[in-house]
């Protein structure tokens, strides 16, 4: 895993964009329905769920429609539902698809940047989660679409109960082959210094909000951060499929060249 870089011109100020990506099975499930898009400038994670091996086809099915977004090079959100539903058809079509509980989480960032009213987008299906590390604080920016976090919202639960709630899995919302659904977005502004992390519930079930917090503030690198969290989340059980995307934000130099460039450096 290496993590790779972006050189974002803005009138506000030149930024640096770098990125890495990983997804593991974890050490308890037998296959892994996650997966991971962490092409500049979307970065999304897809946490599978369904019998068989339906939650990988629908996660699998969804990032590649996704990714023909990034490829066609003009990322809205029409773009992204469009792809949403086609992926829906995509998974109902599959001849594996026989669970009627199959479908994927979607969850992620993308970057629109048009010179002048840049920003993030963040959009969420789901309970995979999207937090900010913003002049050292963690927030999670997504709301996560369960029934726990409904009975939260509710006052019927509070959150140290919903920790370990027999609910706790229970989502709401989701991509599946009778479901077409629109992501929740939030839209961001671009700021040097923010760090995103991406994630499924399998890092989250390992790690708490101050967990994460502390591997970024160990490991300015993305890629390093990202082994950090995934060794910990192993080493605590791993119960579940962990997928992480690390996203950063940093001033550019003054003597970087015009135009946007790619390159990786040392993970």
């Amino acid at each position: 895993m290496t993590t790779q870089s972006t050189i974002v011109r803005r009138a506000g100020g030149d930024v640096i964009v770098s990125w890495a990506g990983v997804t593991d099975r974890g050490r308890k499930r037998e296959i892994n329905q996650d997966a991971v898009l962490a092409h500049f400038p979307l970065f999304v994670v897809a946490d599978g769920m369904g019998g068989h091996i339906g939650g990988e086809i629908a996660s699998a099915s969804t990032v590649a429609r996704l990714q023909k977004v990034v490829e066609h090079g003009d990322i809205t959100p029409e773009a992204i539902e469009d792809a949403l539903l086609r992926a829906v058809g995509d998974i109902g079509d599959h001849p594996e698809t026989t669970d009627e509980g199959t479908g994927t989480t979607v969850t992620g960032i993308y970057l629109h940047a048009d010179g002048e009213e840049d920003a993030w987008i963040v959009l969420n299906i789901g309970d995979s989660r999207v937090y900010l590390d913003r002049d050292d604080a963690l927030a999670q920016i997504t709301v996560d679409h369960s029934l726990v976090q409904e009975l939260v919202a509710s006052g019927r639960l509070s959150p140290e109960e919903a920790e370990n709630h027999p609910y706790g899995n229970v989502i709401t919302r989701a991509v599946g082959p009778s479901e077409s659904v629109v992501p929740d977005y939030v839209r961001l502004d671009v700021r040097a210094g923010d760090r995103f992390v991406i994630c499924s519930d399998g890092l989250t079930k390992e790690l708490t909000d101050y967990g994460i917090l502390h591997f970024l503030r160990q490991n300015a690198d993305p890629a390093a951060a990202i082994e950090a969290m995934l060794a910990a989340a192993l080493e605590n059980g791993g119960r579940d499929n962990v997928s992480i995307i690390v996203v950063d934000v940093k001033d550019a130099a003054p003597t970087a060249e015009h135009g946007v460039s790619t390159a990786d450096s040392p993970a």
